[in-house]
């Protein structure tokens, strides 16, 4: 992955109290919502498909224990064919 774990995981702790409600954004094919929705099965979803319909924004929220926990998250989508994480 191209990113800086421990910068990230400083800015959520700097940014939450966990545990503490996270908002996940990604964008992925229509195809592929399914496997964005299993990553927190739990969690409140809200979709939004492309004009086109060939994206589909997913917004998800839940309850995270810590800021690890939320890199988990993210390291486990990552894996996900296509996806975009915000």
């Amino acid at each position: 992955m191209g990113w800086d774990e421990k910068a990230f995981l400083d800015k959520l702790e700097g940014a939450h109290q966990f545990p503490d409600n996270y908002t996940f954004k990604f964008i992925v094919k229509p195809e592929h919502q399914a496997k964005v929705e299993a990553l927190l099965p739990q969690a409140e979803v809200k979709l939004k498909p492309s004009s086109g319909n060939k994206y589909v924004s997913i917004t998800m929220s839940q309850k995270m224990n810590s800021s690890q926990e939320v890199v988990e998250v993210y390291k486990r989508a990552h894996s996900i064919e296509g996806i975009i994480a915000l």
